[in-house]
């Protein structure tokens, strides 16, 4: 296991689809520490199934943070907490749109605080533009043939569209 590392922080999340609000929290958190590590985990216990494969959504990421050598992008199927101490980190980052992502992050801090003390939790507030931006809404967007310009790298709206258009 490698030392611990105070800038070492990890980004997780299901990222299906990643959306340009998770790649904002990923940039400002990029600002803050020496090393972020994006963990997108394979299959959520809460979701169903993913639209992408783990290996899809990695790669999404890593070509949209390819310009930001301090992140580093992988999968993992452990305890968040688990991953963490894997890398060394000191900082889970999250970022929180509204009250509802309250709620779930807190029960969520609570248990990640039980099993590592050692290990913060810090939130970034979603930005203005991206308050109101989910993967879920997007993928209800795309189902219908909305417009994702502007929620989601253009790849990845591509790759929506040939997914999910009804």
């Amino acid at each position: 296991m490698p030392p611990r590392n105070p800038a070492t922080a990890i980004c997780p999340g299901s990222y299906d689809p990643v959306t340009l609000g998770h790649l904002d929290i990923i940039r400002r958190a990029a600002r803050v520490f020496e090393r972020v590590v994006v963990a997108v985990v394979r299959q959520p216990v809460r979701k169903q199934k993913t639209v992408f494969s783990a290996e899809e959504r990695v790669d999404f990421i890593r070509a949209e943070v390819a310009d930001i050598g301090n992140v580093e992008v992988e999968s993992f199927d452990t305890l968040l907490v688990d991953f963490a101490r894997r890398h060394g980190a000191t900082a889970i980052v999250k970022g929180l749109r509204a009250i509802s992502d309250f709620e779930y992050e807190f029960e969520m801090n609570q248990l990640n605080r039980k099993m590592a003390p050692d290990i913060e939790s810090i939130y970034l507030m979603a930005a203005p533009q991206y308050s109101f931006l989910s993967s879920s809404g997007v993928k209800e967007l795309a189902m219908f043939g909305g417009d994702l310009a502007g929620l989601v790298p253009e790849r990845v709206a591509q790759r929506l569209q040939e997914e999910l258009r009804r």
